[in-house]
């Protein structure tokens, strides 16, 4: 009897003198539905509903970090400038500010840390190949610090925050997020 408390104990997800422990729960059983879920995977970014990934997705040996990024690499050369990112933006359906915005911000932190050279750019591009050097402290851990997809983490991710809907995540559930996930002096990573 010892041995199923100490089972139980040495599993469980909740505790009692941490409230938040039971507020942000997390997927019990994941294994049952991906192979391996705390592996990280370089070429896919597997699901509970996609145990292959995006079926007919090519990677063309792009890291999941780096195939996720490059969805902004309007014209495929490998780097994602200002004007690309402000267009990736429109065509997600935000407004022209925002898009803006966004793009200016992006690329302002993102770009130095992906230069191949220690030289910044006035024109702030985002190398592709490097966007695991611009990975932050404060974020959802769904990308490991090699570009790799993490499905654990994903689904962790939506099983704490998503509450209105289990699939997405709302504009006030996205803060509790980031205010979930925020690390102590990071001040980029408010993703």
């Amino acid at each position: 009897m010892a041995t199923v408390e100490a089972t139980n104990e040495a599993m469980a997800t909740v505790a009692d003198k941490a409230p938040i422990t039971a507020e942000r729960k997390v997927p019990l059983h994941l294994d049952t539905k991906i192979p391996k879920p705390y592996l990280p995977r370089a070429l896919s970014a597997p699901d509970t509903e996609n145990v292959n990934g995006t079926w007919g997705h090519k990677h063309n040996n792009m890291s999941v970090l780096q195939q996720h990024v490059s969805f902004f690499d309007i014209d495929n050369d490998g780097i994602v400038y200002p004007w690309e990112t402000y267009k990736g933006f429109q065509a997600l359906g935000f407004n022209m500010i925002l898009s803006f915005i966004f793009s200016i911000f992006i690329n302002a932190a993102l770009s130095y840390p992906t230069l191949p050279t220690w030289l910044p750019s006035p024109f702030l591009p985002i190398y592709i190949q490097n966007i695991h050097k611009a990975k932050h402290g404060s974020d959802s851990g769904t990308y490991d610090t090699e570009g790799r997809f993490i499905p654990a983490n994903l689904e962790i991710m939506f099983s704490k925050y998503a509450r209105e809907v289990p699939d997405k995540l709302s504009l006030r559930e996205l803060w509790h997020m980031t205010q979930g996930n925020s690390v102590t002096y990071d001040f980029f990573g408010c993703e």
